[in-house]
């Protein structure tokens, strides 16, 4: 792998890393020269992959199952870590699902496994590596949330609410942490081509993006990259990236 390598020596977590944008984050850190833990919860053989691309090219990573919605699974996720790595130096949050509807149709539980995962998951692991992170007086945590949690979306409350959501846990834990030597960022990308987006009205959605296209799984990685691993993003904390193609300007 040629990179600058500013991750080496580093191990990096990334949750829901078997697909998608954290597919991408995961292949993208470990050509920084970190060691990534690809955490899934239903997609062992795509986990897998992941864990062999980034080997077979010299690197390091190992698959961790564990459904971060749930308190004990995070616990043992981390303790698992630590046992194998000593360290958990950068916590990508990414984990996240979409259940659709209609807020006055919205199921509670459509509503509550949205919420759990999406917010929640953010929060259980945010607490899980702040531990060591203190301990080693420095950690940076990049949390994935959506331009839709700053404009919301009909037809999506719940997922709107979780990722709002997000970006004010992003900014408690930035000012909490800050004099720990801990950054707190978060990304909101727009609309990204993944399995996530394939089915929506894409002429519909590309009309209200000024840049004209969908985003790129590996445009979200690059600006994840920056905030894990460049040195300029010592000094920012507490801030929201967006990837959108200037669908939202605020």
């Amino acid at each position: 792998m040629t990179s600058s390598k500013n991750l080496s020596g580093q191990t990096v977590l990334v949750t829901g890393a078997s697909r998608g944008i954290g597919r991408a984050v995961a292949l993208t850190l470990a050509k920084e020269g970190a060691e990534v833990v690809v955490n899934y919860s239903n997609s062992p053989d795509k986990a897998n992959e992941v864990v062999h691309l980034i080997t077979s090219s010299g690197g390091k990573a190992y698959s961790l199952k564990a459904n971060i919605a749930e308190e004990d699974a995070v616990k043992e996720l981390m303790d698992s870590i630590l046992e194998k790595s000593g360290q958990i130096d950068v916590l990508v949050n990414n984990a996240g699902i979409t259940r659709d509807g209609l807020l006055m149709r919205m199921k509670m539980e459509d509503w509550k496994s949205v919420i759990d995962l999406n917010l929640s998951g953010v929060f259980l692991c945010t607490r899980g590596v702040a531990r060591s992170m203190i301990k080693q007086k420095k950690g940076r945590i990049i949390n994935i949330t959506s331009v839709v949690g700053l404009m919301g979306n009909g037809g999506q409350a719940n997922y709107a609410a979780s990722k709002a959501g997000v970006i004010g846990l992003t900014r408690s834990a930035a000012k909490e942490f800050a004099s720990r030597g801990i950054t707190v960022n978060a990304v909101a990308p727009g609309f990204i081509s993944t399995d996530m987006t394939k089915d929506l009205e894409a002429e519909q959605i590309l009309s209200s993006i000024p840049l004209g296209q969908f985003g790129t799984p590996d445009q979200v990685a690059g600006v994840v990259r920056f905030l894990a691993a460049d040195s300029a993003a010592a000094y920012m904390t507490g801030q929201v990236l967006q990837v959108d193609g200037g669908m939202v300007m605020s």
